[in-house]
């Protein structure tokens, strides 16, 4: 069984290409259902990303802004990446053990795209 997230703060590194060092990003872990549940809803802005764990799919009513949205499965490899506007819902995937979001544009800034697989610094239960 996978290790349950507690919420709080961490990074998220994202593997550097060519040499390049690991980029390291702000982190809100959302891993209570009460915390998965509010996410991104009522923000008009996030300093780096928001993981939401477990979950395998997301929406964005009454959201504010549009966000980037990587669905990672239980290694933490990235499955894939989508771009939402407020007041969508999106298809859950079926190996998808965790979300991250994002404003939108910033996972392609990071690197984060299909394949890649990052790694999440946190506090654990």
């Amino acid at each position: 069984m996978g290790r349950r997230w507690q919420d709080g703060r961490g990074e998220l590194v994202v593997p550097g290409d060519d040499g390049e060092p690991p980029l390291r990003v702000p982190l809100e872990i959302a891993g209570s259902y009460r915390a998965r549940t509010r996410g991104l809803l009522g923000r008009d802005s996030i300093d780096g990303a928001i993981l939401l764990s477990p979950a395998n799919s997301v929406h964005t009513f009454r959201m504010r802004m549009p966000i980037d949205v990587a669905y990672l499965d239980r290694r933490f490899r990235v499955i894939a990446v989508q771009t939402m506007r407020p007041g969508r819902l999106g298809m859950p995937r079926l190996r998808a053990r965790h979300v991250v979001e994002a404003e939108a544009g910033a996972m392609g800034e990071w690197g984060v795209r299909e394949g890649t697989r990052v790694e999440v610094v946190g506090p654990v239960e």
